[in-house]
């Protein structure tokens, strides 16, 4: 099986690029993240035409997963299920061919001793309970997604405009 992910960042925008590659690279999976579209103004038909079928929660302007695949789902779950918050808009799992592939866009920490990294904890938290839950250690299962993790400065686009942006932040010199 072929599956790949791609942090879209507005699957409106880029469209065309994803319905390019598709059919060039013909995965069975596309997990996608940041889609930043209510289910009702998904691209369907587009999908649809090249015979894609798609499974998402979706949220206008931020946030959104999906799951673009050639065959029908065994399962198709949205968010967590654990009585809090649901989250659908950040995790979504599917079951193809008898193989969980979970989907998911791990909130934004921002600085440590931001209230919303506290939060990003708790999700993380709360995901390792999901996976507890429904991923077995001893079958093959797939997590992809956009984790917000960027723990050097390669794994972020223009390093030096975020460690600069950090500084002044700080209240420290604009001389980096």
């Amino acid at each position: 099986m072929k599956i790949a992910t791609f942090n879209v960042n507005s699957l409106r925008k880029r469209l065309p690029i994803v319905l390019d590659w598709l059919a060039h690279q013909k995965p069975d999976v596309l997990c996608l993240q940041e889609t930043k579209v209510q289910d009702s103004e998904f691209p369907v038909l587009a999908l649809a035409e090249i015979r894609i079928r798609h499974h998402l929660p979706g949220m206008k302007s931020y946030n959104g997963v999906a799951i673009l695949s050639r065959e029908k789902p065994e399962a198709v779950a949205y968010g967590f299920d654990d009585g809090g918050e649901s989250e659908d808009a950040r995790l979504l799992r599917v079951v193809i061919k008898g193989i969980p592939i979970v989907n998911t866009y791990v909130p934004q920490g921002f600085e440590i001793d931001s209230p919303k990294y506290q939060y990003k904890l708790a999700w993380y938290d709360r995901l390792r309970k999901y996976f507890e839950k429904h991923v077995s250690p001893n079958k093959p299962a797939i997590w992809c997604g956009d984790m917000n993790v960027a723990p050097r400065p390669m794994d972020v686009h223009s390093p030096e405009k975020h460690l600069q942006a950090r500084l002044l932040s700080r209240g420290c010199a604009a001389g980096v």
